[in-house]
């Protein structure tokens, strides 16, 4: 979450390219990015440096023979100076940092640096040193989950008015990591997001793994209640394959938006993954078909876009249901991307859970059959306030066959998150309690310690689902306790009403009197 310091100096960030004439939002937003970038790099670059004398390795700087690139070198400079070695030293060097076979090189290779006034880049670089002085005092105060350029386009976005058009807003930060420490994901795992934005999940997904590789001395708990590496992760990795993978091969992520793809490829490597696999492609699409096959990946976990119906045209023949609802068809294409034994955590709108269609039917019994569907956890409605009030869960499911005839699942475990931390109105300020390690406990030891009453949590058979036409919503099989209210007789409520009659009269006449 951002702090409200950081919400004002964004605001003024936005306002300096407003006043400037750069008034078309994602023009600005990915202007915005870039310089976000080259600021982020070169801090990257140092951290990189401490880390290597810290465990007494060797060093080659990302910057070597480019020196003028560094943002520590070009933000001293006068506005004038600045503006040229930025436009035509620092932005050509960020857009070549990868192999030109890479992703990331492949989509900056267009991209353009409009800013041509000095004034605004003068004004804009004292701004993004200001924003990174802050968010160095958040750090410092025990904040190291950071995916500080989504926040910052989240808000941006929120700010101009367009926060979940199409249905894409991004993933709390501390639901990214609960869902992280439900499927548990390691640098063994082939891990992807098939609407992945800003790269959330997959950053999220990368700081679980170098978590759980990181010595006790160098763990802390954050203000979520999660264990989290205090400045270097992952110092227990010593094999360079393990590190090459989780470089190259771990992460990948898909988005239809081309700036938003920059955007994520950018974001994931300041976090420490070198040559992310994002790419710009539609995975409900038939081109998706053309390029990939099923059973690609060990982990998904999404938040796909709640965008009502898609166009038939260019989606896939591969996904067959009877409708056109993009959470659904994210649903199947999630299944269908899993290989035998893969998980999946997925946040879905809960009418998918319950809706009576036979789009919505014929989803979840290819949950149930393809799968083994674990856990159904209800969030509370204000999850994803301010963007939108809509009820909304998270599955947890198992890869077991693909187009199975048979129910692979036995039985599902339902669980209530009635608050995640967080206050569920619109300023969504954090709360005392933390309440997501103990639903990760429960989810771990659920096969033990679930109680049999349907209270917080239970287990229900498929029979029984089966019965109750594919029902996965948690208030379908809760428990729901009713205390018994008693009441005066009517001849005393009637009694009290003419009594405070009575003294609403006398009210009535003495203001009558005082006013003459």
């Amino acid at each position: 979450m951002l702090s409200n310091e950081l919400k004002s100096k964004i605001n003024k960030l936005w306002d300096k390219f407003w006043s400037r004439g750069i008034t078309n939002p994602i023009t600005a937003i990915e202007q915005i990015s870039y310089l976000l970038f080259m600021r982020r790099i070169d801090d990257a670059d140092s951290l990189e440096k401490a880390k290597a004398i810290f465990e007494e390795k060797g060093f080659n700087s990302i910057f070597e023979g480019n020196e003028e690139s560094r943002w520590s070198y070009f933000s001293e400079k006068d506005p004038e100076t600045m503006l040229e070695i930025v436009s035509t030293k620092a932005f050509p060097f960020i857009k070549t940092l990868n192999d030109p076979s890479q992703p990331y090189t492949r989509y900056m290779e267009n991209a353009v640096f409009i800013i041509n006034n000095s004034a605004l880049l003068e004004e804009a670089v004292v701004v993004i040193n200001e924003i990174f002085d802050e968010i160095r005092i958040q750090q410092e105060s025990g904040q190291q989950f950071q995916d500080t350029q989504g926040d910052v386009y989240e808000y941006l976005i929120n700010e101009i008015g367009s926060a979940g058009k199409n249905g894409q807003f991004r993933t709390p930060r501390h639901l990214i990591q609960f869902m992280s420490e439900i499927i548990d994901p390691d640098w063994t795992d082939k891990i992807c997001d098939p609407a992945c934005g800003t790269g959330g999940f997959l950053v999220g997904a990368y700081q679980h793994i170098l978590t759980k590789h990181t010595s006790p001395n160098e763990i802390t708990e954050d203000e979520n209640g999660f264990k989290r590496f205090k400045r270097f992760g992952g110092d227990l990795i010593s094999k360079l394959e393990v590190w090459d993978r989780l470089n190259e091969k771990a992460f990948f992520g898909f988005d239809v938006d081309q700036t938003m793809v920059r955007i994520g490829l950018m974001n994931l490597m300041l976090h420490g993954i070198k040559i992310p696999q994002v790419e710009n492609t539609d995975t409900l699409s038939k081109k998706y078909d053309q390029l990939h096959q099923d059973g690609e990946y060990s982990v998904i976990m999404a938040n796909p876009p709640f965008t009502g119906r898609i166009d038939k045209g260019g989606m896939s023949g591969n996904l067959k249901i009877d409708g056109t609802q993009s959470e659904l068809l994210f649903l199947i294409r999630i299944s269908k991307m899993l290989s035998s034994g893969g998980k999946a955590a997925v946040i879905i709108p809960e009418g998918v859970l319950f809706g009576g269609s036979k789009a919505q039917r014929q989803t979840r019994e290819i949950l149930l059959k393809d799968n083994q569907l674990e856990a159904v956890i209800s969030l509370p409605s204000g999850a994803f306030k301010p963007y939108t009030g809509v009820k909304t869960a998270i599955l947890v499911f198992t890869k077991v066959k693909e187009q199975s005839e048979t129910w692979h699942t036995e039985k599902v475990w339902f669980y209530e998150l009635k608050n995640d931390g967080y206050s569920l109105d619109d300023n969504r300020r954090k709360l005392a309690e933390n309440p997501l390690p103990i639903a990760v406990d429960a989810y771990k030891n659920r096969k033990t310690q679930t109680p049999i009453d349907r209270t917080s949590q239970f287990y229900v058979e498929i029979d029984e689902i089966i019965a109750n036409g594919l029902d996965l919503s948690y208030n379908r099989y809760k428990k729901f306790e009713y205390e018994e209210q008693t009441y005066e007789p009517p001849q005393k409520i009637l009694e009290a009403i003419f009594k405070l009659e009575e003294e609403i009269q006398l009210d009535m006449q003495e203001l009558k009197n005082l006013i003459g």
